[in-house]
């Protein structure tokens, strides 16, 4: 029996619909950013107590797999921004608060370390630029690490490194740097930004560490690197399901005209073989993978911490996710032709934007 979908079907037709314009674009469609903040997307994993959703993890999760699946730029948009908007859990409640009371609330970032914050008085100045941050030209507020200096020199923590620390800024002291040029996820519109000696209070630097949340809900005690895993996992195997969907069609429609069989292409043995193994690997990885997260989720909510243990399972199970993703892509486009290599073609553009999306520094290939 199919799984009932998260996302209803009138809202994947309204991103389905706009999906190549905005490709053709390099932004979502203004019918995709208006659905994004109608249906509350960007608020889904903010705190409940200062303007947010607070939806289940889980839940969270289904929904960007099965929004990555109708198109990964608006996917992976709402994934990257709603994934943003849980930092609300480790900020002080006032500032949350005023950040989510801004209208189209939409919080975007890097978390590469490739800036600096000199204290200074009660803040700090920040100096630097950062790459990709999807969702940018919608973004009120910009997130970022940099790493945390007095009078010219770094700050160390207990065990002597230099400290870094995740800061949230309003857009007025960011400049957009719009140099994305990546083949896929074109419409995410993940340019870089730079700041430039702007001072921002203390209150705008926060730590995501489950012991330094300021919210007392579950999502905001499940630790960072499985969370991010998770979220990521979801999209490219949202994009590799719709990758197989449009490969079976593509298939189904080719002859195999070699040795003067003229037979439909998808009723040669090692074709149904590499389609139907493809489908198999993801559908059990897939299976596995809910089951674990679910278990995990229950168990926070129970009010246990996740164990380091558990953590590893889970980022281990979104990486396995990830690989059977790379397998059926991979697998199946030799068998697609030369549709598939038509960049005004929908195959092609899930094409590339699986590929994109593939290569975030969380998902390279562990084997």
């Amino acid at each position: 029996m199919p799984t009932l979908s998260p996302l209803a079907a009138r809202d994947a037709a309204r991103i389905a619909r706009y999906a190549a314009s905005a490709d053709m674009d390099g932004w979502l469609h203004p019918v995709h950013q208006a659905l994004i903040h109608r249906r509350g997307w960007l608020r889904m994993l903010a705190p409940r107590a200062v303007g947010g959703e607070e939806r289940p993890l889980p839940d969270v999760v289904r929904l960007e797999e099965a929004i990555a699946r109708v198109d990964g730029s608006v996917g992976w948009t709402v994934t990257l921004c709603a994934g943003a908007g849980w930092f609300a859990g480790f900020l002080p409640p006032h500032l949350a608060r005023d950040i989510l009371a801004t209208p189209r609330a939409c919080l975007a970032g890097s978390g590469a370390p490739t800036g600096h914050a000199d204290r200074e008085g009660d803040g700090w100045r920040i100096e630097g630029e950062w790459d990709y941050a999807s969702g940018a030209p919608m973004a009120t507020h910009f997130t970022f690490n940099a790493w945390l200096r007095e009078d010219g020199q770094p700050l160390r923590g207990a065990d002597g490194q230099p400290r870094m620390q995740a800061f949230v800024v309003p857009k007025d002291i960011v400049e957009i740097v719009p140099r994305w040029r990546s083949i896929g996820l074109r419409a995410t519109a993940s340019h870089a930004y730079r700041i430039r000696g702007a001072w921002v209070h203390a209150d705008h630097g926060f730590v995501i560490d489950p012991a330094a949340a300021r919210a007392r809900g579950p999502l905001y005690r499940f630790p960072f690197l499985p969370f991010a895993f998770v979220t990521l996992a979801a999209n490219v195997a949202g994009m590799a399901s719709h990758f197989v969907d449009l490969a079976a069609g593509c298939i189904a429609r080719r002859r195999n005209r070699f040795g003067g069989r003229n037979e439909p292409l998808i009723e040669a043995p090692a074709v149904r073989a590499a389609l139907d193994g493809a489908c198999g690997r993801l559908d059990d990885v897939r299976t596995r993978f809910y089951a674990l997260l679910d278990a995990c989720w229950a168990d926070v909510a129970a009010g246990s911490e996740v164990a380091d243990a558990q953590a590893a399972r889970m980022q281990a199970l979104a990486q396995e996710w990830v690989a059977a993703s790379r397998y059926a892509v991979d697998t199946l486009y030799p068998y697609c032709g030369l549709v598939a290599a038509s960049a005004d073609s929908d195959i092609n553009r899930v094409w590339r934007d699986f590929h994109t999306a593939s290569q975030h520094a969380l998902l390279l290939p562990q084997n």
